[in-house]
């Protein structure tokens, strides 16, 4: 029994099998009858077994034949499906996490909306984590999303590709009470002492976790508790309000009533960011979010960290082509 059949063979058989005439079975294929025969006979010498029945009068299927048939047709509608699925991918929706209604991830997906017919979707979801992302788009659930590539494992990144997209200045976000909240940029010394909030305790955003104990460590500021997801905007303003949390951030970021957003300098910490989307996936929405980022990219200097000390790890500088 071969281990591969290719499904012109099993298209063959089938025709011959509804028709029971080869003459009609190579019409109805748009082949010449000689080369249907040469399908069918084909396909008998790798399943070695005949599977009609054939004289100057008539064709039947053999017991074999019969055997086959229902067969057949299920692996032709499956690869029928198959082919439908890919065909038309600009047909389906692609399905774009860009974490929230701000910021560098939601300027490319509006953008890139601009360069596409409105028969060409771009759905956007608001859950952000490229880590939580990154397992979507492993199982078929989300196509795109952005984030820090280099805080993903070896093993999420398998799949995946990414394009640089900004070196983001990082913030915090300040109770407008807060001694530091009257600074128009904050040191990162000036922190040493403070508890932020950095996701800890939320597996979607693992990367951003990561990035933030590797800012904190040797300068004082301290890691607040893991706490549970905070799924939505409304329901993170709530416990930030309510827990007086300062919260590690980036220079675009949602307003959150009654506190201050501050950047960060002396060094300036840089979140990179990157367009994530499974390898091999092919959409007009897709070829779009990657010249929109590309062109954004070029115009506002996204990839060019800004002048005086930064701070960036070495794995996110050569993920995103930065000097460390």
């Amino acid at each position: 029994m071969p281990r591969d059949i290719d499904p012109r063979l099993l298209r063959a058989f089938t025709a011959v099998a509804d028709e029971l005439h080869f003459t009609r079975a190579a019409a109805r294929l748009y082949v010449a009858q000689q080369a249907l025969s040469r399908d069918v006979r084909r396909l008998e010498r790798e399943l070695g077994a005949n599977l009609f029945v054939r004289t100057t009068r008539r064709v039947a299927l053999t017991a074999d034949g019969e055997r086959l048939l229902p067969y057949a047709r299920r692996v032709l509608a499956a690869h029928e499906a198959l082919t439908d699925a890919f065909r038309n991918s600009a047909d389906r929706p692609l399905l774009v996490d860009v974490g929230a209604p701000v910021g560098t991830a939601h300027q490319v997906l509006e953008a890139a909306r601009e360069r596409l017919p409105d028969s060409c979707e771009l759905v956007a979801r608001f859950h952000g984590g490229l880590a939580g992302a990154a397992r979507e788009i492993a199982a078929g659930r989300l196509d795109v999303s952005f984030g820090r590539y280099a805080g993903l494992e070896p093993g999420a990144r398998a799949g995946l590709a990414q394009q640089p997209v900004r070196l983001e200045p990082m913030a915090v976000l300040l109770d407008a009470g807060h001694p530091l909240a009257g600074r128009a940029a904050v040191p990162l010394g000036a922190l040493a002492g403070e508890t932020l909030y950095a996701a800890a305790g939320n597996p979607r955003t693992t990367e951003w976790t990561d990035l933030a104990a590797r800012l904190f460590a040797g300068r004082g500021v301290v890691m607040a508790a893991p706490f549970p997801e905070l799924d939505g905007e409304r329901e993170f303003v709530r416990m930030v309000r309510k827990r007086g949390w300062s919260v590690l951030a980036s220079t675009e970021f949602i307003e959150v009533p009654g506190m201050v957003l501050r950047p960060l300098v002396d060094p300036v910490p840089l979140s990179p960011v990157s367009l994530v989307w499974r390898r091999g996936l092919r959409h007009p929405g897709l070829d779009a979010l990657r010249e929109t980022a590309r062109a954004l990219a070029t115009e506002g200097r996204w990839l060019s960290p800004p002048e005086g000390a930064v701070w960036l790890p070495e794995e996110d500088a050569a993920v995103m082509g930065a000097e460390p």
